[in-house]
């Protein structure tokens, strides 16, 4: 089985990632010379680059959590598959 590296962040110019034996880490230039790491793979220290605290997610949040939090109906209309928002309401 093959893991796919992420695409390369938009903020690439300014982090390096670090190959040591003692594993991963990557650095922000805009953080000065303060190092991230070790992690046992490359694939978790670009998580760890890419990871944005000030985001609403939560680890372990379902889809349907966050739907249910933004406000996105889990009602599916039958006829055209999309969700309720999106169907056409018929007016009596």
């Amino acid at each position: 089985m093959t893991t796919t590296i992420p695409t390369t962040s938009r903020d690439y110019d300014n982090t390096r990632i670090i190959e040591r034996p003692d594993g991963f880490y990557w650095q922000d230039e805009n953080e000065g010379d303060k190092e991230f790491g070790p992690f046992a793979t490359l694939l978790e220290a670009i998580q760890d680059m890419e990871y944005n605290a000030d985001s609403d997610f939560e680890p372990g949040e379902t889809l349907e959590q966050a739907e249910d939090e933004i406000g996105v109906s889990s009602w599916i209309d039958h006829e055209t598959g999309e969700p309720g928002e999106e169907s056409p309401h018929l007016e009596d």
